[in-house]
């Protein structure tokens, strides 16, 4: 069982885990062991509330499926029970940072002091590039 948070979590057979070979260079039980561990979790059919599943489906992650499905393959460990641990930890990360509610931006104005500087450092830089022109007699 994976905590969300306090009222909500994960049960067991909503999270799919394949252990899988790992990619890249190694040593001599690279080709041998499956210590990578590929996470797949589908959210249409969890037991998530609907404002946690809505959230997840209009994410523009690159870990969801257009079929609504998290895949997360783990591979940083060399045992499988620390990868499987990193990926249940990023899976919960994940949904935890989908119900992040962004604070709304409020539209401000710079301040004179402000625009007053800038129009003085662009007047300067003028001058300076106006003195490095050749000169036409």
């Amino acid at each position: 069982m994976l905590e969300i948070s306090n009222n909500v979590s994960l049960a067991d057979w909503e999270i799919e885990l394949s252990a899988i070979r790992a990619m890249g260079n190694g040593g001599q039980r690279v080709n041998k062991v499956a210590t990578a561990i590929h996470l797949r979790f589908d959210i249409k059919r969890s037991s998530l509330p609907i404002v946690y599943k809505e959230r997840l489906l209009a994410s523009n992650d690159t870990r969801l499926s257009k079929d609504g499905v998290i895949i997360i393959k783990a591979q940083s460990f060399r045992t499988q029970e620390m990868n499987k641990e990193d990926a249940l930890k990023r899976l919960k990360d994940f949904i935890l940072a989908v119900m992040v509610v962004q604070k709304k931006r409020r539209a401000t104005k710079p301040t004179k002091g402000s625009v007053q500087r800038r129009l003085t450092s662009k007047a300067n830089r003028k001058t300076v590039k106006q003195t490095r022109q050749k000169i036409n007699y």
